[in-house]
């Protein structure tokens, strides 16, 4: 198959590798210094299981929209942060609307608005939810990845099966999903994304804001005497919110996301990793989008309204 991975990152570039490895075609989309160093040096992988060094097809995202038109690819990957979902969705707009194409369009983000962002500037009837489960992945010098973790996909047309994307793109997926596992990549196809996204986000409340302001990996922070109950609670309050978004999650999705954090092999979050780097912070679509379910159901979520507030201040005082 050919993917694109636009935000070819530590995590974007350990699925690419995998994909290459198996044989695929992988066109990785990156920019700066990782860019020229992929172009010129290759990638070089690092993973408890697997490496890999090799060279491969990396490209800005002008240069890919020159060479290419979106259905010589069998999907695009976007593994970009959060943050930049919007500027991806306008650029994918443009190519889309110059070419009179489109191809399925998988979001690996954290967050759960991505999803409704892409579909509002690409329609809804290309747009796969998705979710990375269980992998840390970082760039440590330009082109050079260590990467830790099952690294487990799971995605779904969104926002449910027999959506448009769904009855476009059914048959495609199932084939997506048939090659990443042959690739060594555990993926899952689920009938209601939506759902998946959430309870990653009960994960992502619970330790990504909360190791930023402390430096602590995941599996110090959900062991700490202290701060092991405040990782509760904030994926409590996360579980409560989702109801805004029509999904019913209870205190014992909660209590699962917990108990699977504190399985997890010490991982440094993404959050944590873009404070260290002086990268803008995922802030307002992790915690923030708690609070902004929160207020429309008129709950309390003091403990993410907290932690929300430190992290905002700890990033004023770096920045000061």
């Amino acid at each position: 198959m050919k993917i694109a991975i636009i935000g070819a990152g530590g995590i974007g570039c350990y699925y690419g590798a995998r994909l290459q490895h198996a044989g695929h075609q992988v066109h990785y989309i990156a920019r700066g210094e990782h860019l020229a160093a992929l172009q010129i040096n290759g990638l070089q992988l690092t993973h408890p299981e697997f490496s890999y060094k090799s060279r491969v097809e990396a490209y800005s995202f002008d240069v890919l929209s020159e060479k290419f038109q979106p259905n010589d690819f069998d999907a695009l990957l976007i593994s970009t942060k959060a943050t930049a979902t919007v500027s991806i969705a306008d650029m994918l707009k443009t190519w889309f609307e110059r070419t009179k194409q489109q191809t399925s369009v998988i979001s690996l983000q954290n967050g759960i608005d991505n999803e409704s962002k892409l579909a509002s500037a690409l329609g809804d009837d290309c747009i796969i939810g998705g979710l990375a489960v269980r992998i840390g992945g970082h760039i440590v010098r330009p082109g050079i990845i260590e990467a830790t973790g099952l690294a487990q996909l799971i995605w779904g047309a969104w926002p449910h099966n027999n959506s448009p994307a769904d009855l476009r793109f059914s048959s495609q997926l199932s084939r997506l999903t048939k090659a990443f596992n042959v690739a060594g990549i555990p993926t899952s196809n689920v009938p209601n994304i939506r759902r998946e996204l959430w309870r990653k986000l009960i994960i992502n409340n619970g330790v990504n804001p909360l190791s930023a302001i402390t430096r602590l990996d995941t599996y110090a922070l959900s062991h700490h005497p202290h701060f092991g109950d405040i990782v509760h609670q904030l994926m409590k309050e996360a579980a409560r919110a989702a109801i805004a978004d029509g999904e019913e999650l209870t205190t014992q999705d909660a209590d699962e996301m917990y108990e699977l954090i504190c399985t997890f092999d010490p991982i440094k979050t993404s959050m944590l990793v873009d404070l260290e780097k002086g990268r803008q912070l995922e802030v307002d679509e992790i915690s923030g989008a708690v609070i902004q379910r929160s207020k429309i159901l008129g709950i309390s979520v003091p403990y993410t309204e907290t932690v929300h507030a430190m992290l905002k201040h700890t990033i004023g005082a770096d920045n000061a």
